[in-house]
């Protein structure tokens, strides 16, 4: 018996023959096309002579019959249940095009989706105190692996691209203050302009940059992998806290090493900073450390090392929220970890700002 699919056309009547499989089909499928180009699509179709019909075969015979059934069908009640099948499916039904989205709808779905995004932060901070409540009546249940490892992956870590950075930007701002300086007499004054920029604004700010790049990312795309392959769910069959394990040791490292790479970014930056006004200004090393605790109060250091401690706060929450927020694929991964990353840069300067207002009298000298 011959099983290659073929096709007769004879006044109307199209018979179909051998066996009408994706297989059967793949090396000749140009001729079949061709040959059902040339057939009817209404009129009397008879499919006796088919020894087998797939899926496939039937949705190419009901794109060729634009969806609609011909007059009279021929057809075993197997292959009328394949072609009830592909029918019942409208694979090739219209899709209507989304309507534009309004101002107000659009600006509607944006709050709804900030104020969800409120209540999940509000909602892992509560949590994040419970377990601080937990850990002070049961202080040998404190997590101090998890803890130590994220101080050491987040801080530690760290250490040599802040300080590469923090130089470099140090050396960019004394330069550039340098020539504005010289042009009043007042190069002595650099001392206060390179202190103050960098431990009360520069150096924290920095530093919380690079840190939500850097770990932010890192800490929300850990969590959603765990999502992703279900191991926080295993944590929940053990009975272990995923808040206790997971989220207070990433809250709780951040938020001590934030401070120290703060202090030790501002301390590098500073040294750029005097390397630069050497070169520039003639300004010996010695004279700018002499003069930098006279020239910036250390209340700046204070407000830049609180800085350090809210920031931390603030990126791991954030990123801790994105993380758990993660269904079990890959593109909610990567969207997460953007958001995260986002809104923690978004709150830091927000954050900023606020201490700016809060501090404005703290620190700085009164004209």
């Amino acid at each position: 018996m011959n099983c290659t699919p073929a096709l007769r056309v004879d006044a109307g009547r199209v018979s179909l023959s051998g066996t009408w499989t994706l297989a059967g089909l793949q090396p000749i499928l140009p001729q079949i096309q061709s040959m059902l180009a040339a057939a009817p699509q209404d009129g009397i179709w008879d499919f006796s002579a088919v020894d087998r019909l797939d899926s496939a075969a039937a949705v190419l015979l009901w794109r060729h019959w634009a969806m609609t059934w011909p007059t009279v069908l021929g057809l075993t009640p197997a292959q009328q249940s394949v072609l009830d099948r592909v029918a019942a499916l409208s694979l090739d039904a219209p899709v209507a095009p989304p309507k534009p989205a309004g101002i107000t709808l659009t600006l509607g779905h944006l709050v709804l989706r900030g104020l969800a995004n409120l209540r999940g932060v509000v909602t892992l901070f509560g949590h994040l105190l419970l377990d601080l409540l937990h850990l002070a009546r049961h202080p040998q249940e404190f997590p101090w692996r998890e803890f130590s490892a994220n101080v050491y992956k987040a801080g530690a870590m760290a250490l040599p691209v802040t300080a590469l950075v923090g130089f470099l930007i140090g050396i960019t701002i004394s330069y550039l203050s340098a020539l504005q300086l010289k042009n009043f007499g007042a190069d002595l004054f650099i001392v206060n302009i390179l202190g103050i920029s960098i431990l009360r604004e520069l150096g924290p700010v920095l530093v919380a940059v690079l840190v939500a790049g850097r770990s932010g990312s890192a800490m929300t795309a850990q969590i959603g992998v765990m999502r992703v392959t279900e191991e926080i769910d295993a944590l929940a069959t053990m009975g272990i806290s995923r808040h206790l394990r997971l989220v207070l040791p990433k809250i709780l490292g951040l938020t001590v090493a934030m401070p120290l790479l703060v202090l030790w970014t501002s301390c590098i930056a500073l040294f750029g900073g005097m390397v630069a006004a050497l070169l520039q200004l003639d300004l010996s090393l010695v004279y700018f450390l002499e003069n930098l605790p006279r020239a910036v109060p250390v209340a700046n250091l204070m407000i830049g090392l609180g800085k350090g401690v809210v920031f931390g706060f603030v990126i791991a929450l954030i990123a801790c929220h994105f993380g758990l927020r993660v269904i079990p694929n890959t593109e909610s991964l990567s969207a997460n970890t953007t958001r995260a990353v986002v809104s923690a840069i978004t709150l830091v300067i927000l954050v900023d700002a606020v201490f700016a207002v809060l501090t404005r009298h703290i620190g700085l000298p009164q004209l």
